[in-house]
Formats: structure tokens, sequence, C-alpha cells
């Protein structure tokens, strides 16, 4: 599972195997012990949870970066290397 940003003790990374389960685009969240997997599109949680002050943040982050996360979500389901993206600052 790539890490594609990092910022505020929080890791964002996509998982391009895990399609079938969630079939929207999504990342995978990981905060202090807790995971969640996020929709691109609008912020929802699919899955788990992380607390509310860092969901806030990485959904400011999904809002800035739409655009190139959707880029890596097709390079994942390519079976291609996603790039990195810039932190939320």
């Amino acid at each position: 599972m790539p890490t594609i940003s990092m910022f505020y003790g929080i890791l964002v990374a996509i998982m391009f195997e895990d399609n079938d389960r969630h079939n929207l685009p999504h990342i995978h969240v990981r905060y202090s012990g807790q995971k969640a997997s996020i929709t691109i599109e609008d912020g929802v949680v699919l899955a788990g949870s992380i607390p509310p002050k860092q969901l806030k943040m990485v959904q400011a982050w999904i809002e800035i970066h739409k655009d190139e996360l959707f880029a890596d979500w097709e390079l994942a389901l390519a079976g291609e290397q996603p790039f990195r993206i810039a932190p939320l600052q």
C-alpha cells in the first residue's frame, strides 16, 4: 500500500487491491493506531474511523488535491506506482 502523503501524523495511502471491497475511488488513512477508508469524491468515511479533527484535515486535503487523487487512483488501478502528493500545510 503506497503512502502518497504524510501530514500532522496522518499517513495517506492508496491500496488498489481493495477495489472489490470499496467500489468507489478512495484513500486509506492512518492516524495514531486508527484507520479509515475515505472516498475521494466527497470525503465520506467508508470504513473505520479517525478522530474528528484529523478527519476534517483529511477532507480539506482531499478537496485541495482531488484531481491528483483521481489521477493516482487510475494509476493504482492500472498497477502503476501512484505519485506522491503535497501534504496539508
